[in-house]
């Protein structure tokens, strides 16, 4: 989905900028403008650098400059490194002299105060005048080690900058990314480029992703994610990245409200509700980690691997029985498909050892110990079969052994290059020699078993994210005027016919003999209900009364229910009643919509009845979507099973329950923040090819 506010050609002095101008700069190596200084002097940035400082005429070796307005040559990117009160003159300086691009370090804006909330706004409005990208403030800035580019005070990139990788890293935290730059030296990972984005003035975690994807330069972007405060763009950043077959990996912290709480206590972010976020990362591919170490093995996955897994088969070979039991249950429980070895493969696996056991895993045993050659020659004929698209491989101690550890370097290069639509995911106790052979090789390695095989299945979670291309935006119908505030059922069920959402058959009635009237024209039994746009839960104070089969009890059931929701609730605004047949055997389930601050339009689907709170059965979409989509969102349920018919029951109609997604999705965006919330509970799906209605339903407008 295209955004204009997205603009990567714009970032481009941000990123490669043809020059530098650091403002505060320093020779003194306490000074935080002179760290980047020195940074860029030691890992060799090619363009001119220029020190702004009126009270030196020469820093670190470098002819020095009072203003940026005195800078001779044309400058693309302004480093900003003094006190709070001196940068809204310097960036007017900047403006002046036409930088195209500031990097401001800055703190004590967004993150402190009102008033610095609002200081950060003017300088907001400054760049935006002017037409400068602005990074910060609050922020440890930016590396690019393609060009050397050490635009950052954090005293991890330096005195000399690592090789240049494939993972593009974006992060709100600055600490973040030079403990990302640390960790990926220890495991010998490189990075293209790193973005810490801090208070988010300007340039976001959404533009850095949109970069990144139209960069040639990165195979992978990893995102360290605390809060979002525009949902839309960085869905529309996530869809292009998508679309460029760019895998995310994302560790998006504040799961919790302690998290949370943490979040705002120490930055400028603003926190989504998290159940929204897992709804945006599945929606466009994003493969969300929970810990630091999945967070990288997946990014080094998807920066290493040559091609994504064809499909989801993977086949096992270990020397350890109980290990490969392990792997199976961690491959089955991320959703790839253990399937048995190929009757030929097996054979063969017997011919050489007659005791292994060869279905998938595939175990040569500790027979290995006295002849290697079996454990070669079965990776072989695994890989030549053809079956899996993915092998894992757990190896033991072999890549510490001074002499296997060389033959199996020389294995793995052999399949490498022999078999290279094959993903060889490798678990192995390893020498730094043994990782740089199997990298050279294209395998993936890694010390736990179950991370191979979660590495396998996350790439495969890319592959049928980008196979699967979304559908184009739905056309949005008209908006609808609602009244204020809270509608009463009758009106929410009006509203939902509207919108292409199917409802039950249903009478307002003002009198009990209005009731007996109503349920005669539509077929006993009925049920009664209390309409009110005070009373959200009718059951709770006596307001509903089911299985009415005669005319009598119908007129009854209208005074004893009028009568018990007048005492329990004097102050609610009566309508009447609602009468509607009994409706017919279905699964319940529960649609609703609600704006969000951040998100905008959300559309939620779960397991429904009175025990939603607390079986918690739910998923979200960000609206509008196609029935392939809400296809997908269905298929999130637990109570899927339920949906597909069990223990003699029919399969209900998902058909119906996708188009009624689909549609609450189109209805829910075409009113955008004049919808407040929107809840379908019951909404009944029917079996298949019956169809589903709306039972119930609260409709409150903004």
């Amino acid at each position: 989905m295209a955004d204009p506010r997205l603009d990567p050609r714009s970032l481009a002095p941000l990123f490669r900028p043809a020059s530098v101008a650091v403002i505060g700069a320093s020779s003194d190596p306490t000074k935080l403008g002179s760290i980047p200084l020195a940074h860029m002097k030691a890992s060799g940035f090619k363009g001119p650098l220029y020190p702004i400082n009126p009270k030196a005429a020469t820093i670190q070796d470098l002819p020095a400059y009072a203003s940026v307005r005195a800078v001779p040559g044309p400058v693309d990117l302004a480093i900003i490194a003094v006190p709070e009160p001196q940068v809204l003159p310097a960036l007017r300086d900047c403006a002046a002299k036409g930088v195209r691009a500031v990097v401001l370090f800055t703190s004590g804006f967004a993150e402190v105060s009102a008033a610095g909330r609002r200081a950060q706004e003017e300088i907001k409005a400054l760049a935006c005048d002017t037409g400068m990208r602005l990074l910060g403030p609050n922020c440890m800035g930016l590396v690019n080690f393609e060009n050397g580019l050490v635009a950052t005070f954090h005293l991890a990139f330096g005195p000399g900058l690592a090789p240049a990788g494939r993972m593009g890293l974006i992060t709100q935290s600055g600490a973040f990314g030079g403990v990302a730059y640390q960790v990926a030296q220890d495991r010998a990972l490189g990075y293209s480029l790193i973005l810490t984005t801090g208070n988010e003035g300007d340039v976001d975690v959404a533009d850095g992703v949109a970069y990144l994807a139209e960069d040639p330069g990165t195979a992978v972007i990893m995102i360290y994610l605390e809060g979002c405060g525009d949902g839309a763009k960085l869905a529309a950043a996530l869809a292009l990245a998508r679309a460029r077959r760019k895998p995310v990996v994302c560790l998006k912290v504040g799961r919790t409200e302690a998290g949370i709480a943490a979040i705002a206590s120490h930055t400028a972010a603003l926190a989504g509700t998290d159940a929204i976020f897992d709804a945006l990362f599945r929606q466009h591919g994003v493969h969300r980690a929970v810990t630091m170490e999945e967070f990288f093995d997946i990014g080094y996955a998807a920066a290493q691997a040559r091609a994504l897994p064809k499909n989801e088969r993977l086949g096992i070979i270990t020397v350890s029985g109980g290990v490969g039991v392990l792997m199976a249950d961690t491959a089955a429980a991320h959703g790839l498909d253990v399937a048995p070895a190929p009757p030929a493969l097996q054979d063969g696996i017997r011919a050489m050892v007659p005791f292994a056991a060869t279905r998938n895993p595939i175990d040569v045993t500790g027979q290995v110990v006295s002849d290697m050659g079996i454990l070669d020659r079965a990776l072989e004929m695994a890989a030549a079969d053809g079956a899996y698209p993915s092998l894992a491989c757990f190896i033991g101690s072999i890549g510490r052994s001074p002499v296997n550890a060389p033959r199996f370097m020389a294995v793995f290069a052999r399949l490498g290059k022999r078999y290279p639509g094959t993903l060889f995911s490798v678990a192995a106790f390893h020498t730094p020699e043994f990782r740089a052979a199997l990298t050279a090789a294209g395998c993936l390695l890694f010390n736990e078993p179950t991370f191979a095989v979660r590495a396998v299945a996350a790439l495969a979670r890319f592959r049928r994210a980008f196979d699967t291309a979304p559908g184009a935006a739905p056309d949005l119908p008209p908006a609808v005027a609602l009244p204020p505030g809270p509608l009463d059922e009758v009106a929410s069920l009006a509203v939902l016919q509207r919108a292409g959402i199917p409802v039950i058959a249903h009478r307002l009635v003002r009198s009990a003999a209005e009731a007996e009237d109503a349920a005669s024209a539509l077929g006993l039994p009925v049920a009664l209900k209390i309409v009110s746009p005070d009373i959200a839960h009718k059951t709770d104070i006596g307001g509903v009364a089911l299985n009415l089969a005669t005319s009598e009890a119908v007129r009854r059931a209208f005074d004893a229910v009028t009568a018990r929701v007048r005492n329990a609730r004097p102050e609610a605004r009566l309508s009447g009643c609602l009468v509607a047949p009994m409706a017919p055997a279905g699964v319940e389930t529960i649609l609703g919509a609600r704006w969000d601050p951040v998100f905008g339009p959300v559309v939620m689907l779960g397991l429904g009845g009175i025990f939603v709170e607390a079986m918690q059965d739910l998923t979200f979409r960000l609206a509008p979507f196609d029935e392939a989509e809400a296809r997908r969102m269905i298929g999130e349920l637990r109570a899927l099973p339920v949906l597909r018919g069990m223990r003699g029951r029919p399969p209900a109609d998902l058909a119906a329950l996708a188009a009624a997604l689909a549609a609450l999705s189109r209805f829910a965006a075409a009113q955008g923040s004049a919808l407040e919330s929107l809840d379908i509970n019951p909404f009944l799906v029917l079996p298949e090819g019956q169809g589903a209605l709306a039972l119930d339903a609260v409709v409150i407008s903004a």
